[in-house]
């Protein structure tokens, strides 16, 4: 009898060490608790690891150093929060949202432009900056391409557009062809098709492919002026930081801090030091993240 109650006293303090390793797991460090108390963590750790896409002027590096305006208004807001160390990753701006998922960064901001697809896998925060539509075509214009519906009609055109990109689906409202779209890895390398002639145009945010063209003074190349921007559903855009889906805390957190500094004279003179316009490129007081994603804003 003696026997069966010390196997008995034995198997009840098993079962209770595995249910207290089990408690451990999902409430002591583990990835379930994580989302409740990042916020603490990181401004305990003084550090948050920041996703960018090489676009500039948006994020970019240059001599050593991340720059650009979602890097300088990120900085700002963290800094704010009590984050003084703002680790900046360079990634393809296709492979931001899978590494905001996959937990290799804490937060992900290249002004990345808010749409209802990507509102179903990140939460965004509040809108920082607006833009519109880009065209460059062969230096001369020859195939005399000034929108997106003068690619869908002729269908010997291929326009090269940076994977990930909301100008793939853009250029398909406007009627092109799937078949006509080539994807690249990055701004550079749209601009490279359209020099060697496996494409005949590329397309992207204004200023970002404009200030790209100018970097790399090519006379192979032309930016269309008069572009007429494309009268759908995303144009302007409304570029933001993003966040996953369960860091509420951290988001609202991130929210309060950007309004303060988009009331501030700050907010102007660091889009003015990213070849932005104070005025133009400001986003509304009365727009926000919930209206852009709704589609609300272009109503």
């Amino acid at each position: 009898m003696r026997k069966w109650l010390v196997v008995l006293a034995l198997f009840i303090a098993f079962v209770f060490a595995l249910t207290a390793c089990g408690d451990s797991a999902s409430s002591g460090n583990g990835e379930d608790s994580d989302s409740s108390d990042r916020l603490t963590q990181l401004q305990e750790d003084g550090t948050v690891v920041v996703g960018f896409a090489n676009e500039k002027p948006y994020a970019y590096e240059e001599d050593g150093e991340l720059k650009g305006v979602a890097v300088d208004v990120a900085t700002a807001v963290l800094n704010e929060l009590g984050i003084e160390n703002v680790e900046g990753h360079l990634a393809d701006f296709g492979q931001l949202i899978p590494g905001l998922e996959a937990k290799k960064y804490d937060i992900i901001t290249a002004s990345m432009a808010i749409n209802a697809e990507r509102c179903e896998n990140v939460a965004f925060g509040e809108p920082e900056v607006k833009y519109g539509e880009g065209l460059i075509v062969e230096a001369g214009n020859p195939l005399n391409l000034h929108s997106y519906k003068d690619i869908a009609d002729n269908p010997d055109v291929t326009v090269a557009i940076m994977s990930g990109a909301t100008e793939i689906e853009f250029v398909q409202i406007e009627g092109v062809d799937p078949n006509q779209i080539q994807n690249a890895p990055d701004i550079p390398a749209t601009f490279s098709a359209v020099e060697s002639g496996r494409a005949q145009a590329t397309t992207g945010t204004e200023m970002t492919i404009k200030m790209a063209l100018e970097s790399l003074d090519s006379d192979k190349l032309e930016f269309v002026e008069d572009f007429e921007q494309p009268n759908i559903e995303g144009v302007p855009s409304y570029g933001a930081a993003a966040f996953r889906l369960d860091d509420n805390e951290l988001r609202e957190a991130y929210n309060e801090k950007l309004a303060e500094l988009k009331e501030s004279d700050l907010y102007g003179e660091l889009l003015e030091a990213n070849y932005f316009n104070a005025t133009s490129n400001a986003v509304e007081s009365d727009i926000t993240t919930e209206m852009v994603c709704s589609g609300e804003v272009y109503e």
